[in-house]
């Protein structure tokens, strides 16, 4: 498996010192977050490849279909504009030859669940056309439940999986995340069953507390026992550590000293 490092677990750095210390962590990937990226998209692959890195998985500047309610992340009311926005976001990061994009399906908001779900199912039918368009994989992500008023109504593997059926888009995947199915009981058994439909995998452990997320090994085995499962299912992607965090916790930490504990950390966990 290839280890990543995501853009979010550092996110007082730029793209090119993401790039320089990830790689100098000993990282074989970077996971993108398109905020990030600078305008010139060739130049920014140059770069990738110019420290040996290839790119796991990529977060658009517009994440979800509806609004999200997470400070600096909103992004515009609009569904219809969110919907466009993640469809460029498509065929931009496709330049870059990603393992998996995903998306969210954002919180109800102040929609009842009826109208919620018929405008995501309508999102997730052209987002996958965009995708199929563009050559990238997608990946619906599955957010825990605590984050269903702030991120997303889908909070387990099956919900995930059954909104994709009812969408008809068998071609879509489940981007996995440790910290968001840390207390879905199902989530080891179908991803070790279903490893194929996994389009990727975000590594954090889940504190007791509200301070965001901790380091893989930090917070119990969970996170073990979840990429195990993937492993056992032949699953052979990159295990991308995701830390979002606070100013005074992981986010306080210099670039280089940031992917230094992640690889360590998540080298631990492999064993």
């Amino acid at each position: 498996m290839r280890l990543a490092l995501s853009e979010i677990s550092t996110v007082n750095a730029s793209f090119p010192e993401d790039v320089a210390a990830y790689a100098a962590a000993g990282f074989d990937a970077i996971g993108l977050w398109e905020f990030k990226l600078p305008a010139d998209d060739d130049a920014n692959v140059a770069l990738i490849e110019e420290h040996g890195l290839t790119v796991a998985n990529c977060i658009p500047a517009v994440p979800a279909i509806l609004p999200l309610r997470i400070p600096g992340l909103e992004g515009p009311p609009d569904p219809a504009e969110r919907i466009e926005s993640i469809c460029s976001s498509l065929h931009r990061l496709a330049t870059y030859e990603p393992e998996s994009v995903l998306c969210l399906t954002g919180p109800l908001g102040d929609r009842t669940p009826a109208e919620a779900h018929a405008i995501v199912v309508d999102g997730l039918q052209r987002v996958a056309e965009a995708a199929d368009a563009a050559g990238v994989r997608l990946g619906l992500e599955p957010i825990h439940p605590a984050d269903f008023d702030s991120t997303s109504w889908v909070n387990t593997v099956d919900a995930a999986v059954a909104l994709l059926d009812e969408a008809g888009l068998d071609e879509v995947g489940i981007m996995a995340d440790t910290y968001n199915l840390w207390d879905d009981p199902a989530a080891a058994a179908w991803l070790e069953a279903n490893a194929g439909r996994v389009t990727g995998l975000h590594v954090a452990g889940r504190p007791d507390d509200e301070l965001g997320r901790v380091l893989p090994g930090e917070a119990g085995g969970r996170e073990r026992e979840l990429v195990t499962a993937l492993r056992s299912g032949g699953w052979d992607g990159s295990l991308d550590v995701e830390i979002f965090s606070t100013p005074d916790r992981f986010w306080s930490l210099p670039v280089e000293d940031a992917a230094r504990r992640a690889h360590a950390a998540i080298s631990r966990l492999l064993g």
